[in-house]
Order: C-alpha cells, then sequence, then structure tokens
C-alpha cells in the first residue's frame, strides 16, 4: 500500500473513532442524565406527603428566615426540604399581627402580617368543590384551592418555581379585625349571619363580597418571596387579548415561534423552555389566564420565570382548552428533564401523587375527584402533542438538554 494511501486509511479510522468516542460520550452523559431523572423522580415521590409539625431540628433559625434563604435564580425552595413542613405549618397557624387590602390585580385577596413579620396573601374560599365554573377558561373569580393544589404540581413536576401555598382556616371576627387597616375594614359587612368583606381591587365591588361560614372563613396562604428578590413583570408572548373578535398573532401565525425566537429574552438562555414548562404546567391545571409573568429582576433572561398567581385554575374539568399548549405545539421543543418526568407520571401516577401530596392540607380535600382525573387526561394530550412534534422534526430537535446547575449555598 503506498505512503498516500496509508495516509488517508489512517485519517478515515482516525474520524470514525473520534465519531465513535463523542458518540458514545454522548449516550454514556444522555443516559446518566436519565439516571439522574429517575432517581429524582423517586426522591420527589419519597416526599409527598409533607406533615405540618412545627419543629426545626438543628437549626436556631426561625421559619421565615429558612424559607429566604432557599430562594436563587432558578429554584423558590429546594429539592429537599425537611424543614418545609415547620415553614407551611407556621404559614397556617402563626398570629396574624396586621391585615390590610392585597396588592394590585384584578381579583380579591388580603395581604397579611403573620408573628415574626412574614407576609402572605390570603386568597378566600369562593366556590364549593364541585362547582363548575362554566364560560370563557379564565372566567370566574379566583380559586383559592387551585393556588394550593397548584403548587404541589409544581413540586410534583420537579420545577420548584411556584411559592408555598397552604391552607388556612381565619376567624374574621377575632383574628382579621382587630388588626385590619382602616382601608381593609370598611369593606367588611354581615350578609345574613355571616361576615364578610370585599376587599379593593379592580374588579372588587360591594354587591359581591366572598363571606365566611359565620367567622370562619377558609382560604389559601400564598408565601411572599423575600424583598432582597425584587420582581420584574413581563407580558407573556402566547397572551390572550381578552376581546371578543380579536385575536393575537399567535393565535392566527403558524410561524409565531420563529418571531419569539428573535426577541429578546428568548433568543438566548433558559426563557423559552420556561415558557413551555409553564404552557405544560398551566394546561394541566386548566389556567388560561397567564397573560404577564415574573422573573427577577435585572436577571436578563437567567432567572427562571416564576409561577405566580395559579388562582385562575381547576375551574371546569370538563373543559381541556388546548390553545394553553400554543408554546409547545408551535416551538416544538421541550426539556428532556420535563420529558422525562411526564412519562414517570404516566398511568394515573399524577393523580395519585397530587392527591397524596394534598392530603396533609388543613383545607383537605382540596380538589374534586373530576379535577383529579382531567389531570391524567391532559398529561396524555401533552404526551401526545411531543409525539407529533417528533414524528415531524425528530427527537433530536424536539429534546432539548438543558440543565442547570442550582447553588443553595
Amino acid at each position: 500500500m503506498k505512503l498516500k494511501q496509508r495516509v488517508v486509511l489512517l485519517a478515515i479510522l482516525l474520524v470514525i473513532f473520534i465519531f465513535t468516542k463523542v458518540f458514545l460520550i454522548d449516550n454514556l452523559d444522555t443516559s446518566a442524565a436519565n439516571r439522574e431523572d429517575q432517581r429524582a423522580f423517586h426522591r420527589m415521590m419519597a416526599s409527598l406527603h409533607v406533615e405540618l409539625d412545627p419543629r426545626l431540628d438543628h437549626t436556631l433559625q426561625s421559619p421565615w428566615e429558612i424559607a429566604a434563604q432557599w430562594v436563587v435564580p432558578r429554584e423558590v425552595y429546594p429539592e429537599e426540604t425537611p424543614e418545609l413542613g415547620a415553614v407551611m405549618h407556621a404559614m397556617t397557624t402563626k398570629k396574624i399581627i396586621k391585615a390590610d387590602v392585597g396588592y394590585k390585580g384584578t381579583q380579591l385577596k388580603a395581604l397579611l402580617i403573620l408573628e415574626g413579620g412574614q407576609k402572605v396573601v390570603f386568597k378566600p374560599k369562593r366556590y364549593a368543590r364541585d362547582y363548575v365554573v362554566e364560560g370563557e377558561p379564565y372566567a370566574g373569580y379566583d380559586r383559592h384551592n387551585a393556588e394550593v393544589a397548584a403548587f404541589h404540581l409544581d413540586r410534583i413536576l420537579g420545577f420548584r418555581r411556584a411559592p408555598l401555598v397552604v391552607g388556612r382556616f381565619v376567624n374574621l371576627r377575632t383574628e382579621i379585625k382587630p388588626v385590619a387597616t382602616e382601608q381593609l375594614l370598611g369593606t367588611f359587612m354581615t350578609v345574613g349571619n355571616n361576615t364578610c368583606f370585599y376587599g379593593k381591587c379592580y374588579y372588587c365591588r360591594e354587591t359581591e363580597p366572598a363571606c365566611a361560614d359565620g367567622d370562619i372563613m377558609e382560604g389559601s396562604v400564598t408565601l411572599w418571596l423575600p424583598d432582597v428578590w425584587p420582581l420584574q413583570k413581563h407580558r407573556h408572548p402566547w397572551g390572550r387579548t381578552y376581546r371578543e373578535g380579536k385575536l393575537a398573532r399567535w393565535e392566527y401565525d403558524e410561524s409565531y415561534c420563529d418571531a419569539v425566537k428573535k426577541t429578546s429574552p428568548y433568543d438566548s438562555g433558559p426563557r423559552l423552555l420556561d415558557i413551555i414548562d409553564t404552557a405544560i404546567f398551566d394546561y394541566l391545571i386548566g389556567n388560561a389566564d397567564r397573560h404577564h409573568y415574573e422573573s427577577f429582576q435585572d436577571d436578563e433572561g437567567a432567572s427562571m420565570l416564576i409561577l405566580l398567581d395559579n388562582a385562575k385554575s381547576f375551574g371546569n374539568p370538563a373543559l381541556d382548552e388546548r390553545s394553553i399548549l400554543a408554546p409547545l405545539y408551535q416551538c416544538c421543543i421541550i426539556r428532556v428533564s420535563t420529558w422525562n418526568r411526564l412519562n414517570y407520571l404516566k398511568n394515573g401516577v399524577l393523580r395519585s401523587a397530587l392527591k397524596t401530596a394534598m392530603s396533609h392540607d388543613p383545607i383537605s380535600p382540596v380538589l374534586s375527584d373530576p379535577h383529579l382525573d382531567a389531570l391524567d387526561q391532559r398529561l396524555l394530550s401533552i404526551l401526545a402533542t411531543v409525539k407529533q412534534c417528533t414524528d415531524q422534526f425528530g427527537p433530536d430537535v424536539v429534546l432539548v438538554e438543558d440543565r442547570m446547575t442550582l447553588s443553595h449555598l
């Protein structure tokens, strides 16, 4: 064999060796990542049931200090939270030292200050568990139990981007009115034998108060994020117009995602994949009302999309609003870790996991059975949507490896 032929043959063999090595390394990395996803899923399942226990072992910190230290740019709370039960117990039992009207928004809420100075948002019960909200997918009052359910779904999906939420019963006469601001107190009224209030918000009306059962009102409390993490509000690229007869661009433009990909902060970093994770989350809970979203301020697209205000969810178990999934089926990309987690939750696992996670809550049962059943059906629709994407573009294009190291030091 001539020297030139030998050189060419060696070059070919070298190229084959390099490609084989890269392929093997990629496969090993993917396999290792998949194994870690599976281990993370089993850890989550093992820690689903959270006992509301006031004890804090091996720490002199308050529950509020612990929860504040959990927050980092890509998580509201870490994967392993042995103190979670103590923090949630404090949220549902600590003395209310001040009550005021809620922050700006369209729906009724109250801002409470708990003993130790922790702010929480209180959303009152407006509907019975089996009440079906008819009409548009964003119709009706906020649902307090939806906030509780959404928080636990966030845990189950492994996103950890929703602030802590727990149910709470409050005595409006003895716990709220004595510490209420004049602005909030001025919205209290009595209807029959029930104490009611209508608060201050865009849609708050004296004719539509939230009423307790006597003096006892059921609601949810959401833990306020630490003030050292100011929030920045963004218009959701797949937001609705909320105007009859007027469609948003994404509702008629099939190439809309291509335009989004050219716009900051969706042209780089994790934000677009966060949008798609959120679309999956919102479709499962039936939330078609995420017209805006929040991230941490001055993050340049690096921090997470925070799953705030999930109360326009679980309104109608029979309504599967497919348009919520538009970011997924228009962009046809999804995180591998999200895809793996969704597959682990098939065959009734999601329903069972959420029911177990919520069983400890003071307002349990949090959801009616039809809503739990709907979750499993919607999960199948999501998996089918991803399969359509992989059939069209191939798994290498659709399944995106995007894992970010998270630090809670």
